[in-house]
């Protein structure tokens, strides 16, 4: 799956995925106006209104990316419907050729962790019939609860040519509470960045494996560290605009040939037209606004590869 990402990302020459994470607060009110109308102060109508939302993002801006990256909260605070919504979305996406990486954070032990597996990235098998419940392409996964958590993901990840994202230095600003304490003279994010590089050699997709990490933009110095422990493995960088991070602090997140990292950004783009200068587009114009974002975002990235 990790030589898929790559290949779209040589083709577009564009690094860079889009955060699908719908707030409330980013709905342009007519589209919300427009489901309530036919359905009420209902979730239903909220979570018609994010398909929407999302269908008019994908659609401005798929020829530009590689990948989205929806986040599964921000639909499971609207139920089932939004859970459906959320699945809608993972299709939709699909069917326009982008690579899907669903923001689970799942991290459990033993059956539980095989079943998140198998419903995210996997196949469940009923009489006669295979399906794939929700059918993203790569999935992050939380790896406190050690090799328990994790195993069951990678040997889904063999089995159905998927991937995973493991978490190793988040970007919030409390990551460091846990994540840079010092385990015997070193940082945790070290000990564990050095664990999912260990993991990945049991999941290789030509030169990276399809078990890659999670390190944030907002932090440049330990992303370099990192990068240096995990040579084969693919590096998610959140954190990019919204929450500080630039495309300066990005560069030694990349190799020298410009691959080995892909970078989100999720409200600078979808709620781009909220703010200046993509507010010129207007409530209406919230899909043009995006892809302008998305096109500078680009510019940015390049310009320091």
């Amino acid at each position: 799956m990790i030589q898929k990402l790559i290949t779209e990302i040589k083709k577009k020459q564009a690094p860079v995925v889009v955060g699908l994470d719908p707030q409330l607060s980013f709905l342009p009110e007519f589209l919300l106006k427009k489901q309530t109308e036919l359905m009420g102060d209902t979730l239903e109508a909220v979570s018609s209104a994010i398909y929407e939302y999302n269908k008019a993002i994908i659609d401005a801006t798929a020829d530009l990316i590689p990948a989205v990256k929806p986040q599964i909260a921000m639909y499971e605070q609207f139920g089932v419907p939004g859970l459906l919504v959320y699945k809608m979305t993972v299709d939709y996406a699909k069917s326009k050729g982008l690579i899907v990486i669903g923001d689970i954070k799942r991290g459990d032990i033993g059956s539980t962790s095989g079943a998140y597996a198998l419903g995210h990235i996997g196949k469940v098998r009923i009489g006669e019939k295979e399906y794939c419940p929700f059918d993203e392409d790569i999935v992050t996964v939380n790896p406190y609860l050690g090799s328990d958590g994790v195993q069951p993901f990678i040997d889904v990840c063999n089995q159905n040519d998927r991937g995973i994202f493991v978490l190793v230095k988040t970007s919030n600003p409390s990551s460091g509470e846990f994540q840079d304490r010092l385990i015997d003279g070193r940082p945790l994010y070290e000990i564990v960045g050095e664990k999912v590089a260990e993991w990945g050699e049991s999941c290789m997709d030509g030169e990276y494996s399809n078990v890659g990490a999670v390190v944030g933009a907002t932090y440049p110095e330990m992303g370099r560290i990192l990068r240096k422990l995990m040579p084969k493995q693919y590096i998610l960088v959140p954190g990019y605009g919204a929450q500080g991070g630039t495309a300066k602090d990005l560069k030694d997140f990349f190799n020298p040939d410009g691959l080995g990292a892909i970078v989100n950004s999720s409200r600078g783009i979808i709620a781009a037209y909220k703010k200046a200068p993509y507010d010129r587009f207007g409530e209406e114009g919230f899909a043009d606004a995006a892809r302008a974002a998305t096109e500078d975002m680009i510019r940015d990235i390049r310009s320091v590869l």
